[in-house]
C-alpha cells in the first residue's frame, strides 16, 4: 500500500504555477511519492514535468461532475498526460435521496464507460450523508449495489465514514475489492466539537483500519486534512507522514 498526499490540503498554497511547483517540492521533501490533484487549477503537462523531476506520480484527481459528464474525452486526455488512471469526483452532485443516487448513477454511467474503455477508473468520494438510512438501506448501500465494480470504485474517506456514524473497518470490509484509492483523515474531539487532525493526532483506530484496508486490497492512501486551523498544512502533512510511515 502506497502513501500519498491529497493536495486539497495545500490548495491555498497552489494559487500560481510557481506556488504549485514549490508545493510539490515540499511534499517530495517530506517523503511523499504520489499525490492527488484537487482544489486548484493546473496544467497537466506542466504538472507531469514537475512531478517527473521530483520523483512523484499523480494517481488520483478530483474533477467537477459537469466536467466528468460534459467534457469526458478531454478529461481522459488530461489524465493520459498526467499518467493518472483514477478519475475521481470529490462530492455528490445531486439530491441526497435514493432517487437522487439512482439519477447520479444513470447520468454518470456513460462517462464511467468511456473512462473504463480508456483503461482508467471512475472513483467516488464519500462524505457523511451517504450513511443516511431510507427504510433500513443507506445511500452508500445503493451506490455499492447498483454500480458496476468494473466501472466505479470508492475513494473511501475515513473521517467522513466516522462522521456518518459507521465503523470505518466494517465499511472497508463491505467495499473490499472496490477501494483502489482512499483518504487517510483523522478526527479529533475538542471543546468545540469534531475537528480534522493530522493522522495519529485524533481518535480513529488506525491499527484496525489499516488491517482492514490491507485485507480489502487497497492500493494507495492519500493523507488529507481539510482544515489545519491556522497551522502550516505542510507541517500537518509531515506529522501524518511520520506517523503512517511507521505503521505501514
Amino acid at each position: 500500500m502506497k502513501l500519498g498526499a491529497q493536495m486539497y490540503t495545500v490548495r491555498n498554497q497552489c494559487k500560481t504555477p510557481e506556488d504549485l511547483d514549490r508545493s510539490l517540492e515540499k511534499l517530495a521533501e517530506i517523503g511523499y511519492r504520489t499525490v492527488q490533484l484537487s482544489g486548484f487549477p493546473y496544467d497537466p503537462a506542466a504538472v507531469r514535468r514537475r512531478c517527473d523531476e521530483l520523483g512523484l506520480s499523480v494517481e488520483l484527481t478530483h474533477s467537477s461532475g459537469d466536467r466528468i459528464t460534459g467534457d469526458t474525452d478531454r478529461l481522459i486526455e488530461d489524465h493520459r498526460i498526467l499518467g493518472c488512471t483514477n478519475v475521481g469526483i470529490g462530492g455528490f452532485p445531486g439530491e441526497r435521496t435514493p432517487e437522487g443516487v439512482r439519477k447520479f448513477i444513470a447520468d454518470f454511467t456513460p462517462a464511467m464507460e468511456k473512462i473504463a474503455a480508456a483503461g482508467m477508473k471512475f472513483q467516488y468520494h464519500n462524505h457523511g450523508f451517504e450513511f443516511q438510512k431510507f427504510d433500513g438501506v443507506t445511500l452508500l448501500d445503493i451506490l455499492r449495489a447498483e454500480t458496476d465494480p468494473r466501472l466505479m470504485g470508492f475513494t473511501l474517506d475515513t473521517y467522513w465514514v466516522q462522521y456518518g456514524g459507521a465503523c470505518v473497518a466494517d465499511t472497508v470490509t463491505a467495499l473490499a475489492g472496490r477501494i483502489d484509492v482512499f483518504h487517510f483523515k483523522d478526527m479529533a474531539m475538542t471543546a468545540e466539537g469534531q475537528r480534522f487532525a493530522p493522522v495519529g493526532d485524533g481518535n480513529l483506530s488506525w491499527d484496525t483500519i489499516l488491517a482492514a484496508l490491507e485485507r480489502a486490497g487497497a492500493k494507495v492512501g492519500f493523507v488529507e486534512q481539510d482544515d489545519c486551523y491556522g497551522e502550516d498544512p505542510f507541517a500537518c502533512l509531515a506529522r501524518s507522514y511520520r506517523y503512517l510511515s511507521k505503521k505501514m
